[in-house]
Formats: C-alpha cells, sequence, structure tokens
C-alpha cells in the first residue's frame, strides 16, 4: 500500500482560476523542497507538459474513459509524489458529455478517495459564496473539505471565511491575488523556446510567493495526509524482450500519456526516440513505428524539407512495418500539410483550420483487423484537432458516448493504424500487447 498524501484542486466552473491556483500551489511547495506529483483530470496534454517542463513536477494524467476505471487509482499510486496535487477539468460536478458527472473532477475524486479544495472567483459576492458552496456540497456525492479564493484582496481572506466556514462547515484554506504581472497565456503553442520557459518560471515564483502569503501550505499539507492509502501499481508481466519501437520526439511530435508509453517498456519493449524533424532516417533495427500528435503543421516547411527522413518513413510503412500514427502523426503520413509534401501513406491533404474539428471522447469500433484491435472490438479514445483532413479514412466507425451521432475514421489495415484518435494504452493494454505482438513477427521474418 502507498500512503500518498494527496488533494484534488477543483473548480467551481472553467475560468475560476484553478489552473492558476494549482501551479501557484506545485511551486510553492517545490520552493520547500517537497517532492511533488502533478496529476491532470481528464486527457489534456498541455497541463502536464506545462507541468515538468516549467515547473519540474512528475506530471501524468488521469482519466477514467480513456482508461479502466479500477487502473485510476493505481496509476495515482505509481506516480505519487510525497504530495500529490490533482487539477480538476472544468467545473467540479462537469462530465461525460456536460449531462453526467461521470467522469468529472468530483467523479475522479470519490474514485481515487481524495479530498477536494475547491477554487472559488468570490469577486462580486459575500454571502452568495456560501450559497454557491453550499450547492456544491449538497449536490451530489463528493470529497469537498475546503476552499482556496482566487481573485479576491488578501485584507478580504477573514472576512470571506467567516461567511464561507460558519454557513457551510468548510476550512477556507487562503486566498490568491489577482495579480495581471502573473497573468500565463494560453500554453497551446508555448513551451518552445528557453526564454519562454524562464519568463513562465518567473511569473510562477511570484505566484507562489502569494501562495506562501496567502494559503496555509501547512494546513493544506496535513489536509492531503488525511487520504487513505491506495493499492500499489501492479505492472503488466513482460513478454517482448528485445522488441525495439522507434517513438518520435521532438517539437512536433510531443503530446504522448507517459504512462501509456510505460505500458510498452513493462511489456518488454524498447522505445527508440527519434525525431522526423531533426535527424535523417529511422532509427536502425527497429520493429514498430509510433507517431504521437503535437504540432506538425507548426513545422510543415521543415519536416517536407528533411526528405531523406519522410522517404524513410515511407518505406518503411510500405514495406509492412508495424505503425501506429495518431493525429498529429496521421497528418505527416498524409500527401500534403499545408500545402508542402509529406511521407504519402494514407492520401489527401491536411490543412489547419480556425476551429476545432471533432473533438472529445469517442468510442471506436473496428471495422476490419488492425495492429490494435479485431473487427467488431471497441477502444476508447479522444480527439482534439484544429487540422482538417481530406481523407480521414473509414476503418472505425467512431460514437460519441451516449449519442447517436457518428462517423468514419481511421486508415488501417494489417499493419497500420494510422487516424485522429489518440489511444492511452495504460487503459488498453490488449491493444499494446497486439501491437508488439505484430511487432516481434515482423522482427522475426526481417
Amino acid at each position: 500500500m502507498n500512503n500518498a498524501p494527496r488533494f484534488v484542486l477543483g473548480g467551481t466552473n472553467s475560468g475560476c482560476g484553478k489552473t492558476t491556483v494549482s501551479c501557484a500551489l506545485m511551486q510553492a511547495y517545490q520552493n520547500r523542497g517537497v517532492e511533488v506529483a502533478a496529476f491532470k483530470c481528464g486527457p489534456d496534454y498541455i497541463d502536464p507538459m506545462f507541468h515538468s517542463r516549467v515547473i519540474g513536477a512528475r506530471s501524468r494524467n488521469l482519466d477514467a474513459f480513456l482508461c479502466r476505471r479500477e487502473q485510476i487509482p493505481r496509476l495515482l499510486s505509481k506516480n505519487a509524489g510525497a504530495l500529490s496535487i490533482i487539477e480538476g477539468v472544468m467545473g467540479y460536478y462537469d462530465g461525460m458529455g456536460g449531462i453526467s458527472a461521470e467522469n468529472s473532477t468530483a467523479d475522479l475524486a470519490v474514485l481515487t478517495d481524495s479530498p477536494t479544495v475547491l477554487v472559488l472567483n468570490a469577486r462580486g459576492m459575500s454571502l452568495s459564496a456560501a450559497a454557491l458552496l453550499r450547492g456544491f456540497l449538497d449536490f451530489s456525492q463528493n470529497t469537498i473539505r475546503g476552499v482556496i479564493l482566487n481573485g479576491i484582496r488578501p485584507m478580504m481572506t477573514d472576512y470571506y471565511a467567516s461567511i464561507i466556514e460558519s454557513n457551510t462547515g468548510l476550512t477556507v484554506y487562503g486566498s490568491l491575488p489577482d495579480d495581471p504581472d502573473c497573468a500565463v497565456e494560453s500554453r497551446h503553442l508555448g513551451l518552445v523556446t528557453a526564454q519562454e520557459i524562464e519568463d513562465l518560471r518567473e511569473k510562477l515564483n511570484r505566484l507562489a510567493q502569494h501562495a506562501e502569503q496567502g494559503i496555509d501550505l501547512d494546513r493544506l499539507f496535513a489536509l492531503a495526509q488525511t487520504a487513505p492509502p491506495l493499492a500499489d501499481y501492479v505492472p503488466p508481466e513482460r513478454e517482448f524482450d528485445g522488441v525495439r519501437i522507434a517513438a518520435a520526439q521532438d517539437e512536433a511530435f510531443c503530446f504522448t500519456y507517459a504512462d501509456g508509453l510505460d505500458v510498452f517498456r513493462e511489456l518488454g519493449a524498447e522505445l527508440v526516440p527519434f525525431s522526423p524533424l531533426h535527424d535523417t532516417e529511422l532509427p536502425k533495427n527497429i520493429a514498430g513505428l509510433y507517431l504521437c500528435g503535437g504540432y506538425p503543421e507548426l513545422y510543415a516547411h521543415q519536416l517536407s524539407a528533411n526528405r531523406t527522413m519522410l522517404e524513410s518513413v515511407r518505406m518503411a510503412v510500405r514495406g509492412g512495418l508495424p505503425t501506429v500514427a495518431e493525429c498529429g502523426g496521421f497528418l505527416y503520413l498524409h500527401d500534403t500539410l499545408e500545402g508542402e509534401p509529406m511521407a504519402g501513406i494514407c492520401g489527401g491533404a491536411g490543412h489547419l483550420t480556425d476551429r476545432l474539428g471533432k473533438f472529445g471522447y469517442v468510442e471506436l469500433t473496428a471495422r476490419r483487423d488492425n495492429p490494435l484491435c479485431a473487427a467488431g472490438e471497441t477502444l476508447h479514445a479522444h480527439e482534439f484537432h484544429y487540422c482538417a483532413s481530406a481523407d480521414e479514412g473509414d476503418a472505425f466507425c467512431a460514437q460519441k458516448p451516449g449519442r447517436k451521432r457518428s462517423w468514419s475514421c481511421v486508415h488501417a489495415g494489417e499493419t497500420l493504424y494510422a487516424g485522429y484518435p489518440h489511444i492511452h494504452f495504460a487503459g488498453q493494454p490488449e491493444a499494446a500487447r497486439r501491437f508488439l505482438r505484430l511487432c516481434e513477427r515482423y522482427q522475426q521474418d526481417i
């Protein structure tokens, strides 16, 4: 068993400041020398990248849809630090399809038996803040234990605390002021240069100072220590020692679930990183290829100019190298991306648009056998992309959970899976095993 001191940082709504507060707390505890592990509720890639690259905290996703529900506490246990901070998503009860609390922050808090601290922007409220919080307490099953106030003047903290604590029984752990100098812009296209990262670190240290001054960090840590122990993570049995998988990793290809990649390693495979941007060809002696998502549309010209790498990928995939290409990796296999020649495996053209395409959770049902599953089997996946494709494929039927809407997607055959949907292999290790089994056969035949 793992004691895993932890708490969930939920929000009353999107925009209440939970990301600001969570970053302030992570940085403050890091500055104190506490080993902080960061977790993000849901499928978002960007916040974990931010947590790890800028704050320096080990960061992972916890998603009950993409991963089996029973696996979530074990993944939390596997990656827990001396203190684990789990940042929520949207409003506390906002879950599947916007009409259910399933897969919400509240659901994750109950699933992992973690106490919750709600972030509340109390500007423009007084007694109504208590009424709002009473609604959250009474609405459904929850683990709410306290509140952090955001965007108020420090001198008002005691005033709000007296109102909230006397009317709800919740503990007010403090507040953060509204400080425009600490504003962190959208991180979707950030984290590129050392200077950007250094500027962000300066802002985060300022936020950490506010946290030291305005939040009772000792009392909050004591709350984390009330969380009950978690069962230890049990890795899958090693089956594929010596199987080498080339895994794209650079500025253009950076969207991966670390726990999902760990499954391949735990099963015995060796992940060999390479850069489609900077390397001249695929690594030698590989038995499989994994092209993850990222920002290939921003680097289309550079990717296209690296003709030897494109030819290396083209020849390998056409030669039967087992390949998984998700979202950005799928776009890399198009004929063109933003008008620039690409690998030409899937055909069609990809181009950036000004709006999200199909996005959110999807259930994929295979129409034919492929590297990840057999015909008729299903996978849980997630889509989020601004790029459009002239040919999304037809190997799977995708359907929104609980809705009738469906569409065709993914190019797939005996050795290729290439499409927009992202797979989290920690929740679907059988798909990882199927892919590695295919890679093992390929390795034996060459």
